[in-house]
């Protein structure tokens, strides 16, 4: 009887003790689970969120580069933006690269991936081909377009006068600078999702299709409708996503190319955002314009991930 006691009296005293050391164990794990994150969390801080909150701090003032006197406008820069007529002309001019680029970049590449895929020997020959592209510099790669479709020295244009046609005006000419700019957009991104792609129908086991051609899905129309595109859903989803945001980030090849002519007709949000900034100095402004760029990003990748979450099937 004594024994039993002493041993009950033994586990009542003990077992605070285990609970204290429990508490005391899951505590350091918690400190040490913060202080792993911390790093990453400073540095998302500072390299994103802050230049997010100076952007959003200098969009209500007035301040011009340089200037030591400046104040707080309040709303004042984004009633100028919507009575700006070149701010929508470079709203419509963006949309329309974007509504080239992104279906042609992305049907291209799913059209390549499923020819390049089928290759058994070649295959990686023309994964690098493809890929070219994507490793050049864009500012180098648009001189050479430049060179190949200018005008007069240009070699397009002169093996279609050897041909009998009329020269191109592919950069001068309003109505063909912008699809000339998006062509160029195209043949960058064309590679990038091409591997991604790729990639894609690897994960796709064969023993899926083994399975449905015992039920009679045994046609490349039937395979492709029913098994490959819906199982590329999810690549499909992220190709659409990234393609839309780099289509929307177009400057480099506005700056080197056209400078937002011919007559305005490729004057684009983010290169209006830089003549602001850094051409005519108006900070406020370009400030305003920035975070415009940044809204229409975000609203276009959140109605992409919505409109895809009801029909891709992980």
């Amino acid at each position: 009887m004594n024994e039993v006691s002493d041993t009950a009296r033994f586990s009542t005293m003990e077992e605070p003790n285990i609970v204290e050391i429990r508490r005391i164990i899951q505590k350091r794990a918690s400190i040490t689970g913060y202080a792993f994150a911390f790093p990453a969390t400073l540095l998302l801080a500072v390299i994103i969120l802050l230049p997010i909150a100076i952007v959003i701090f200098l969009s209500a003032t007035d301040y011009t580069l340089g200037a030591l006197n400046w104040s707080f406008v309040g709303l004042t820069n984004y009633e100028k933006l919507l009575s700006d007529a070149v701010f929508w002309r470079s709203i419509k001019n963006t949309f329309l690269y974007v509504v080239i680029v992104v279906p042609g970049s992305v049907g291209l590449a799913f059209l390549l991936a499923l020819l390049v895929h089928e290759r058994v020997h070649t295959k990686r020959l023309y994964e690098i081909i493809f890929f070219l592209p994507v490793t050049g510099t864009l500012v180098a790669m648009a001189i050479v377009w430049q060179f190949l479709l200018h005008s007069r020295v240009g070699p397009v244009n002169l093996l279609l006068l050897e041909n009998g046609f009329e020269r191109i005006g592919f950069f001068t000419d309003p109505n063909l600078a912008m699809i000339s700019l998006a062509m160029i957009g195209i043949w960058q991104l064309i590679g990038f999702n091409l591997i991604l792609f790729l990639a894609g129908l690897a994960a796709i086991p064969k023993d899926i299709y083994d399975a449905a051609a015992l039920d009679g899905v045994d046609g490349g129309i039937d395979k492709l409708a029913r098994i490959t595109w819906p199982l590329l859903g999810p690549t499909t989803m992220f190709v659409t996503i990234t393609t839309s945001i780099t289509a929307f980030q177009v400057f480099d090849t506005v700056a080197v190319l056209t400078k937002g002519g011919p007559r305005g007709s490729t004057d684009v949000l983010l290169y209006q955002a830089y003549l602001e900034g850094f051409q005519y100095f108006e900070i406020g402004y370009a400030a305003c314009l920035t975070l415009v760029f940044l809204t229409f990003i975000l609203l276009l990748s959140l109605v992409q991930v919505r409109f895809f979450d009801k029909r891709v099937h992980y």
